[in-house]
């Protein structure tokens, strides 16, 4: 199972960690992972294309660690609206990923 990990300090997003894999299907043909993948992805980048500052993040073999460093609107609406599309492949593939 793919877990995210979303930690606000009231209404502003401080770190997302995602972790796991979906078992959907195997390797190279899980669409759960595949999707949890880009939408993560075209975020992280689109984020970073506006503001190189506005966050870093970390990929290993566990999974990823985003740390949101800028408390702006643009950036921060975007994590939410990154979070929100995670939730809604979660109510989809409810056994493959969990959102908290």
């Amino acid at each position: 199972m793919i877990r995210v990990i979303a930690k606000k300090d009231k209404e502003k997003y401080l770190k997302v960690t995602i972790s796991g894999h979906a078992l959907y299907d195997e390797y190279g043909k899980d669409i759960v992972c595949s999707a949890c993948s880009s939408i993560v992805t075209t975020t992280v980048n689109g984020i970073l294309a506006l503001n190189k500052e506005s966050l870093d993040y970390k990929v290993n073999e566990k999974g990823m660690s985003i740390n949101i460093k800028d408390m702006g609107e643009t950036t921060q609406r975007l994590i939410h609206n990154m979070i929100c599309l995670l939730k809604e492949l979660e109510e989809n593939y409810p056994t493959n990923i969990e959102v908290k």
